[in-house]
């Protein structure tokens, strides 16, 4: 009888369905902190949730200031309307980064690529649109100026949805689940969507070298924010090349949405 106990014993041990829930391997939502340590690891969840948390609580401690100085800056309807853009893409990037987790549960693969493409492309039209508007400089006032540049860029938005929608959910690329790395497919569109950023920066920031530069805003804080963009649109860049070649780490590069964000609210503040 011992030996048959031992015998059963061993044979559980080596089974997949033992292996996967001991250890390591631990099934997605097993421990009290299973949403920070599963998928990526803590050390990465924390390196993408803290950040977004402490802009939020900055965002909601300078409400009342910002808010007010709003009430006797140039452009208050426009500036008012990418205040409430940058409060609901900080929001959508907040809970993006504390359910990463999602990313490894094959139940809530569908949610997370629809938090996914709403996060993405939120700030993606925060940042085409705030180029538009700080491109106009004083000239930005009023809802003639505020539609024509939402028109703007929800005409290009709306193209980069429209191809990352047929990616996900027509031909089942894993666009946004970076615990899949293998997909070559995805990697090339991240690393064109990052080049075509890069490159509209690097023009804005060639333009300010050059005989055109009477046609961009006088403000040194509109060239900085520039520079800052071009940079962060470089590392992610480079993020997705290391990604692509099977360097693990490039992942650390390419989730600065904070950073993105961060950035456009010191735009909005030089403005007002």
């Amino acid at each position: 009888m011992p030996r048959r106990l031992l015998e059963g014993a061993m044979a559980l041990a080596v089974t997949p369905d033992a292996a996967n829930s001991s250890g390591s391997g631990a099934a997605p939502g097993s421990g009290p902190l299973w949403w920070v340590s599963d998928c990526h690891g803590a050390w990465y969840s924390l390196a993408v949730m803290l950040p977004s948390l402490a802009f939020v609580g900055f965002l909601a401690w300078q409400a009342r200031r910002s808010f007010r100085r709003l009430s006797y800056g140039r452009s208050h309807v426009v500036v008012v309307a990418y205040y409430a853009l940058l409060w609901a893409v900080a929001l959508l990037n907040l809970l993006w980064c504390f359910l990463q987790a999602w990313q490894c549960m094959p139940d809530r693969a569908f949610s997370w690529n629809v938090l996914s493409l709403f996060t993405k492309s939120g700030m993606l039209f925060l940042e085409v649109s705030l180029i538009a508007f700080l491109l106009q400089g004083n000239e930005a006032s009023g809802y003639e100026s505020l539609g024509r540049t939402f028109v703007i860029s929800g005409a290009v938005v709306s193209a980069d949805v429209l191809l990352k929608t047929i990616y996900v959910f027509g031909f089942g690329v894993p666009l946004f689940i970076d615990a899949d790395q293998g997909t070559g497919g995805k990697w090339g569109l991240w690393i064109i969507h990052k080049l075509v950023l890069t490159g509209v920066y690097g023009l804005i920031v060639f333009m300010h070298h050059s005989r055109w530069k009477d046609r961009l805003p006088a403000k040194p804080a509109y060239y900085q924010y520039v520079c800052a963009m071009l940079a962060l649109n470089g590392l992610s860049l480079f993020g997705c090349f290391l990604i692509a070649c099977g360097a693990g780490f490039g992942l650390w590069y390419i989730n600065n949405t904070a950073a993105h964000i961060v950035l456009a609210y010191s735009a909005l503040e030089s403005k007002i």
